[in-house]
């Protein structure tokens, strides 16, 4: 899978105290940023302009990089005093250096760190401070609108119109919305709808906007009604007491007809142009995501001893469970504050009474279940292992309904200040289906997302229905999930792949799944300055 890029990142450098290596002026400072590459070498992605004379110099040109937040992305920023013409850095003075990823840039906003010297000790006094902004443009546009008289093109019955939003490019017209089918009606009156103003018009508003009218029918041969064309500029006179109307024109007909008029008018009612969040606009305003793993011990893995057992640690200290957790943790542990994270196992009998338990803490410490890092994770994971009996059965819905407790909670803030991750490892069959259908239903109403990996060769198909991909999961009194949050891939899929291939995979969707609940609950982050606000006040 592509990794799809959530938005572009622009990084501003400046630095204190710096290293003086000229003698009679100061040093003349310049910034390099590499990147590393999937197979970790570093590659240079840009560097700043040199600042004449200064120990303290705040860089103008700034970096700019595409931000994924699947990927763990590397950064190095190096600076040199430099004293030559040569675009070679290795004849120039080297003042010290910070490695760091992005993804810790992006959630302190502004991050100050001791600069190093190669051998990692520290560069005199000098600090280096880099402060993140998203560049974007985070407009949508609210809609309504309804339409009259429309061209009935059925035999039997009327027309069922919907309409087509097309954004002007270079290479012709691109389709930026397409409303809901409204049946047998000519004097339709759509559903509320919104489209980015970035599809709709790249935020230009003289561009024109093409609209085309259409009558649906079930075989895919769509019969044109009529097309107008307009502009965001035009639209946004709409008004509920004074609409924005359009005649729609069919040329086809035109020709033919005399005194043709029109095929029908469509109304504009609202044209509202309004900011809304982002990701980085939650993670920069402080919201914290919290992580929490669970392990499936239930005895279909196999024996902990046997080199058979999903749980059987190789001599080199692995295997697809400890992987998993690595792979998902080490991206995630960059958004969480405190890199406390809580860790349990369910489906085995555990000491001292050997009862079964759907949510024991890795650490068996039921007060405090936090583990220090994703290694305190993995090494709670080593401990626990060869201290319970795997057993069964495989039950989802205590975990989950755990972990949807401490969301709840955190909506109580008025804020969007915590989103929760549920990552569940597991070799297969679901036993308590209906109930953890049920779990993640009322869990969708709450800001959490579930990751699933399954692990070993069993049939998985149980965990894809989860993953309500091909239409919306329904809890066994058939309420339907408010959005879909679970996302399942089998770890075998990923058994060849570089180690980073199953983070990406799984965490691609988390971000718009975090940015459709915090919008939907209309909660601002935290920090944020200036709330998402109408037009008007722009």
């Amino acid at each position: 899978m592509a990794a799809q890029c959530v938005t572009k990142v622009e990084l501003t450098v400046s630095c204190d105290n710096l290293l003086d290596k000229d003698i009679g002026s100061k040093s003349d400072p310049l910034c390099v940023l590499l990147m590393s590459s999937s197979n970790s070498q570093w590659y240079e992605v840009a560097r700043t302009e040199k600042v004449q004379n200064c120990l303290s110099p705040k860089f103008a040109k700034k970096f700019v990089i595409d931000y994924y937040f699947e990927i763990v992305q590397k950064l190095k920023f190096g600076i040199y005093d430099i004293d030559n013409k040569t675009v070679d850095l290795s004849d120039d003075d080297f003042l010290g250096e910070l490695e760091c990823t992005l993804g810790q840039v992006v959630s302190s906003k502004k991050l100050t760190r001791p600069l190093v010297l190669k051998n990692k000790s520290p560069a005199g006094k000098g600090t280096i401070t880099v402060s993140a902004e998203e560049i974007k443009d985070n407009r949508v546009v609210n809609f309504e609108v309804e339409a009259r008289k429309l061209d009935n093109k059925d035999f039997f019955g009327k027309s069922d119109p919907y309409l087509e939003f097309y954004k002007e490019s270079p290479t012709g017209w691109q389709l930026a919305h397409r409303t809901e089918v409204v049946k047998d009606n000519l004097n339709p009156t759509w559903k509320p709808f919104r489209i980015p103003l970035q599809s709709l018009c790249g935020g230009d508003m003289e561009k024109p906007i093409k609209v085309e009218c259409y009558d649906y029918d079930s075989d895919g041969s769509h019969d044109l009604i009529g097309i107008f064309e307009t502009t965001m500029k035009r639209l946004q006179d709409a008004s509920r007491t004074s609409p924005a109307e359009f005649e729609c024109i069919n040329s086809k007909k035109k020709q033919k007809k005399k005194g043709y008029k029109n095929s029908g008018v469509v109304s504009v009612k609202l044209c509202q142009v309004v900011k809304e969040y982002t990701f980085l606009d939650y993670i920069m305003g402080g919201c914290q995501i919290n992580f929490t793993v669970a392990v499936d011990f239930t005895g279909s893995n196999g024996d902990p001893r046997s080199p058979q057992s999903l749980h059987y640690i190789s001599p080199q200290g692995v295997n697809e469970y400890l992987s998993a957790i690595w792979s998902v943790g080490n991206v995630i542990q960059d958004y969480d504050s405190d890199k406390m994270f809580p860790a349990f196992g369910f489906g085995a009998q555990i000491p001292p009474t050997w009862q079964v338990s759907h949510e024991f803490p890795l650490n068996f410490n039921p007060s405090n279940p936090f583990c220090a890092g994703i290694e305190g994770v993995v090494e709670a994971y080593r401990v626990c292992l060869p201290q319970v009996k795997l057993y069964g059965p495989t039950n989802f819905s205590p975990i989950i309904n755990h972990v949807a407790c401490f969301a709840k909670q955190a909506l109580q803030q008025t804020t969007a200040s915590q989103y929760f991750v549920l990552l569940i490892i597991t070799d297969g069959v679901i036993t308590d289906m209906d109930e953890t259908r049920g779990a993640i239903v009322n869990a969708s109403r709450l800001p959490m997302s579930i990751i699933i990996v399954g692990v070993g060769g069993a049939d998985f198909s149980a965990m894809e229905f989860l993953d309500g991909d091909d239409g919306r999961l329904r809890s066994p009194t058939g309420e339907a999930a408010t959005r879909d949050i679970v996302q399942f891939v089998p770890f075998r899929q990923f058994k060849n792949a570089p180690k980073e291939a199953l983070a990406k995979s799984v965490l691609a969707e988390v971000p718009n799944q975090l940015v459709e609940f915090f919008n939907t609950m209309k909660l601002s982050p935290p920090n944020s300055i200036t709330p998402p606000n109408p037009a008007g006040t722009l």
